[in-house]
């Protein structure tokens, strides 16, 4: 049976601290783009009628964008949990990068969708 090596908190090798930053960086660009979105989001909301079909699609996308991005860091979480119950853990740097990419992602995507539309 193969035994789980444990992991500090924090990362003693290059490689893991690269991890790191690289994580640090998503979540910077997460805060940016989701910040740059909601005020592209907002000015349309002040300048749309909220019943016009352009109004309702992009706050439909909105809402199923959000949905299916919890859904998939929820399958992420899950499948960290389960590794851990079963001795195959991966260090939090790892388990964050995975979790937060599916909104990074989207909202990356949303932020250069919003701002090409002018």
């Amino acid at each position: 049976m193969k035994t789980m090596t444990p992991y500090s908190l924090i990362p003693l090798n290059p490689v893991a601290m690269m991890d790191v930053w690289k994580l640090g960086i998503m979540t910077l660009e997460l805060w940016s783009t989701s910040l740059s979105t909601i005020t592209m989001r907002h000015g349309l909301w002040q300048t749309q009628s909220p019943t016009s079909a352009r109004m309702l699609k992009e706050n439909q996308r909105m809402v199923t964008e959000k949905l299916e991005a919890g859904l998939e860091t929820g399958f992420e979480l899950q499948k960290a949990m389960l590794q851990l119950a079963f001795g195959q853990g991966s260090p939090w740097w790892h388990t964050g990068r995975r979790a937060m990419a599916p909104y990074h992602r989207r909202s990356s995507a949303n932020s250069r969708r919003l701002s090409r539309r002018r």
